[in-house]
Parts: C-alpha cells; structure tokens; sequence
C-alpha cells in the first residue's frame, strides 16, 4: 500500500493529466504568435514535458496534499492513514515533495511533510469492493485565491439565485488576476455550510475539462462562466489574452434557510490530481 500511494505521489507532482495539458495547448494555439500570452503558455507546455520526463515537480510549491478515500464498509481507516504518511515521508526523501509544511506558531520547517492532520485524508464508506483515492495538491497561491461569498450580497448586487451566483464567481475571478497562476479551473459549491462548502468545491476539480453538470442549470451556468471569463482579457498569468480560464465546474448542496453560501476553490494551471484504484 505505501508503494502504490507513494507511485501516486510521484505521478501526481510531475505529470499533469493529459485533458489539462490538452487545453493548455489549445490555448497556446490561439494567442498571436509571439505575445506574451503565447510565450507563457509555451513555457508552460514545456515545463510540464520536463517535469513528466525527469519526474520532477510541475511547481516548487508541491502544495497541500488532500487524499479523498472512497472505501468498503468496515475498512481500518487508520491503518490507511498511516500508510499514507508514511508513503508522504517516502515521496520527501525521494525530492518528488518539496519541504512544503511549516508549524503555524513558529514558522519551523517540517521536514517529512508529515505534522498533525497533515496530509488531509477525506474518508467515504460506501457499498463497494475497491479502494478509490484520489489525491489533489494544491499549491498556496492558488489555494490564497479560492474564496467563499455569502448571498444576498449588496456590494455585488447579488441576489441568492444562479445570476447572484454568477457574480460571485466572475469576482472571484477578476480578484485572482495576476495571483493565481492563470489559466485556472474553478471548483464551485452553491450552498451546504462553510466548511462542506469548500470540500464539495475541491471535489469538483476532479471532474474533467471536457465534461457538464448533469443537472442543466448548472451546465449552462459552467458554459456562460467560462465563456465570460475569458472575455476579461487577464490571461495566462494574468499579464493579458484570450484564455483566463480552463474550466468551471459548478455543484450544489443543501443549505440552511438563513445561509447561501458560494464557494470557490481555484486551482492553477498545475492542476495536480490523480486516482488510484486498489482491489
């Protein structure tokens, strides 16, 4: 297990899934040959080949390592989590992890990446045979960015209802420019409360680029956000150009009457996310 899990480690710091490297070229394809757009996506493209070649990191920042387990009913949980410490302590040493975890109070290095609570495991029981994890690092600049905004709110003139919602999100957006590592891909949840809000976004950027909200609201609300997104002209880096966005992926919960809450996970470029399926 702690073999498997590092080999997850490895693949999820240093090769990008193919859907997001797809959509970075296809954004590359479309700035004028040249720009500064053109020239930061190319860079990019070529930093994810390296990084997939050598096995090296796609960002110096090897983020915050979130493992979500979907498990059979009855599973030694515990015994899972340990073994992915100990997979984390092994990805460390072995230079596919950055010395990426520091205490709060006084600012000290972790050096296993290994601290209480750290890395985060989501565990889900559910009637099957098979272990699924799936593990997101997510770097602090674009976790910096993700953001929570409660409905009705004045200063956006936003109602609670899809068109509040869409504000909420495009502002969040325009604040990420030139902090966020564009082109991003959003993780939305529209309603539970403050902290499920911000799991259920998270959850979201597992969904590929390529796919839609079952429930067509939502899908329609994906296309429009993206579309308008990307008509802000922040682009790659924020330094201007057709393409701020990747993706947006929109989900919904069930909320308490007095709250309406609108969570925004953003992720970067380097959307670092892979699954693994154990028998």
């Amino acid at each position: 297990m702690i073999e498997r899990l590092t080999e997850l480690i490895r693949r999820t710091t240093s090769d990008l899934p193919p859907d997001i490297e797809a959509a970075l070229a296809r954004a590359a394809a479309t700035e004028p040959h040249g720009s500064q757009a053109a020239l930061f996506l190319g860079a990019i493209l070529e930093n994810i080949r390296l990084a997939r070649e050598q096995s090296l990191p796609l960002c110096q920042d090897t983020g915050m390592l979130t493992f979500f387990w979907t498990v059979p009913r009855g599973t030694d949980t515990l015994a899972l989590e340990r073994a992915t410490q100990e997979a984390v302590k092994v990805a460390t040493a072995n230079g596919w992890l950055r010395q990426n975890t520091v205490e709060t109070l006084s600012g000290e290095s972790v050096a296993s990446n290994v601290a209480d609570g750290i890395p985060i495991c989501h565990f889900e029981q559910a009637d099957t045979d098979v272990i699924d994890v799936r593990l997101l690092q997510k770097g602090g600049g674009s976790e910096n960015m993700s953001c929570q905004f409660s409905l009705p709110d004045d200063t956006l003139g936003a109602g609670r209802d899809l068109d509040g919602v869409r504000k909420c999100i495009l502002q969040a957006v325009w604040q990420a420019q030139g902090f966020g590592c564009a082109p991003g891909i959003l993780g939305i949840c529209i309603g539970a409360d403050r902290g499920a809000g911000f799991i259920q976004a998270k959850k979201q950027l597992f969904r590929p680029l390529d796919d839609t909200s079952p429930v067509p609201e939502l899908a329609a609300l994906e296309h429009r956000i993206l579309d308008e997104a990307n008509q802000l002209g922040i682009g790659p880096m924020g330094m201007g150009g057709k393409t701020t966005l990747l993706g947006v992926k929109i989900t919904s919960a069930p909320r308490l009457p007095a709250s309406y809450f609108v969570t925004v996970a953003y992720a970067c470029w380097a959307c670092r996310r892979h699954t693994l399926r154990l028998d």
